[in-house]
């Protein structure tokens, strides 16, 4: 039960931290992005606005693409939580039973 909370205890710890880093890291990029998304749009208002206005949408679209796919990716891939609990009740299991 020791190993259990603390696997607990650092699944907790470990996805607090991802959901800070991970918010922080969304709030910056959206920032950049409409920052250099105006400046774009700025730049070439007068010559090719429609033009950089569907680009960027095909880039956000790529981008956005490419992350949930990276995503679905990663959650089929990772290792099921408390592996190690599991794992060691299953020897005390084999321990005890004949």
């Amino acid at each position: 039960m020791a190993l259990f909370a603390h696997e607990l205890e650092d699944q907790r710890n470990q996805a607090l931290r991802s959901l800070l880093l991970g918010g922080l890291c969304l709030g910056f990029a959206l920032l950049l992005l409409i920052g250099l998304s105006a400046l774009l749009l700025i730049l070439y208002w007068d010559s090719h606005r429609l033009e950089v206005a569907i680009g960027l949408c095909l880039f956000y679209g790529l981008g956005l693409l490419g992350c949930v796919a990276w995503l679905l990716l990663s959650l089929r891939n990772a290792e099921p939580p408390f592996s190690a609990s599991l794992e060691e009740l299953q020897r005390d299991r084999e321990q005890l039973l004949p």
